[in-house]
């Protein structure tokens, strides 16, 4: 069943302690399996994660609690609504 892609936010997160691709792997495999999310891109070369979720199922707040619990440190983000088609 497809998600109402007008509930969609595109957040940018910035972490710190990413050193590898095993980092990146380990965020996005975290952040995958937060209800409420559609699309993860993590990259350990610029320290950020891409995450398009519904605005209605998960909060930033939510997202920075599964990076820590990662074992990451989130050190800021922004967050825009998606635009149609948009993706990660």
């Amino acid at each position: 069943m497809p998600h109402d892609v007008g509930q969609d936010q595109l957040a940018l997160i910035r972490i710190e302690g990413m050193h590898c691709h095993r980092c990146e792997q380990s965020i996005q495999k975290s952040l995958e399996k937060v209800p409420g999310v559609h699309e993860v891109e993590v990259d350990f070369n610029s320290g950020q994660a891409s995450v398009l979720f519904h605005k209605g199922a998960v909060t930033l707040g939510q997202l920075a609690d599964v990076v820590s619990t990662a074992g990451y440190r989130v050190t800021g983000f922004s967050q825009r609504d998606a635009e149609p088609g948009e993706h990660c």
